[in-house]
């Protein structure tokens, strides 16, 4: 238990400083686009920056695997949106972006989420699964991953639009974050198939699973989307609510998926309930449009 929860901290920082580094290698670069993915990617290969960024979410994804290994779904998407605080404070610092104080508000509320969450877990032994059926992994992952492209593609639509208001980017994280729900049920079947005594065999078995295969279909499209995505809008409110997103779609689908018990403590299961409802709340409350003041540097460069 310990180890996964340190584990889960390595990776927030790493995908926290991961995030910053690409959005500041993003901010020189000519403007990429989701329907021209091939370019975008030679874009992104030529920025050393950028380069640095993504490998330091790839450690993020390593330390991601020993997190699911040692921890419950609930409880390891709780210890990654703790992450989100050291988000905002580097996405200040290095990018200067200043979050508006309804967007800092959700951040705390998310904060408490967070905490309730985690509260959930005190004193319990909750089963940590490590497979799940593949007819019922892809009757959450597909229609997921194909609501994700299309929420992605509308808001995309809405962009192009003439005397359109600035937006914060919500639709674009939304889809994101439904990508990356996917991904994550992905890593953690990934992680329960990997085993170190017999890595010859349990490869075999992972390649005759699904999960490798989402992974490859959320890493490529999720890598083009969230790339042009954090192009045009703050860090600063994209990973947060792609986070959230994720945490919720992992939490709930990877619960039924890898059939990990609920607390059948009544307080324990109000409060892992209360905090994903919480979470989810406060997303459908943010504000979907820029306000055209300098509390925001990017907003000549959103859609």
């Amino acid at each position: 238990m310990v180890w996964g929860v340190a584990a889960a901290l390595v990776a927030n920082v790493l995908y926290s400083t991961g995030f910053v580094l690409e959005k500041r290698a993003l901010a020189g670069m000519p403007a990429l686009s989701a329907a021209q993915p091939g370019r975008a990617l030679l874009l992104l290969a030529r920025r050393p920056l950028w380069i640095c960024g993504a490998m330091a979410l790839a450690l993020g994804f390593g330390a991601q695997l020993a997190v699911y290994r040692s921890l419950p779904i609930a409880a390891a998407q709780g210890l990654f949106l703790s992450g989100l605080v050291l988000l905002l404070v580097l996405s200040s610092v290095v990018l200067g972006e200043r979050p508006s104080g309804r967007e800092r508000r959700a951040v705390a509320v998310i904060g408490l989420a967070l905490v309730m969450v985690v509260s959930s877990l005190y004193g319990s032994e909750e089963e940590v699964s490590r497979s799940a059926p593949a007819g019922i992994l892809l009757a959450l992952c597909v229609p997921t991953l194909a609501a994700g492209l299309a929420l992605y593609a509308a808001a995309e639509r809405r962009a192009r639009r003439r005397h359109r208001q600035p937006t914060t980017g919500v639709a674009y994280a939304v889809a994101i974050g439904l990508l990356y729900g996917v991904s994550s049920l992905a890593i953690k079947g990934v992680s329960g198939h990997v085993d170190t005594a017999d890595l010859k065999g349990s490869v075999a078995g992972l390649f005759a699973s699904p999960y490798p295969y989402l992974l490859l279909v959320t890493g490529f499209s999720g890598l083009v989307l969230s790339q042009t995505a954090l192009q045009r809008c703050r860090a600063s409110l994209i990973v947060p609510v792609c986070s959230t997103v994720t945490c919720v779609f992992t939490i709930v689908s990877g619960t039924i998926a890898f059939d990990e018990p609920l607390p059948e403590d009544p307080l324990r299961l109000l409060l892992r309930i209360g905090g994903t409802v919480l979470a989810l709340t406060v997303l459908l409350t943010l504000p979907r449009h820029d306000t055209d003041t300098p509390t925001s540097k990017e907003a000549g460069h959103e859609a």
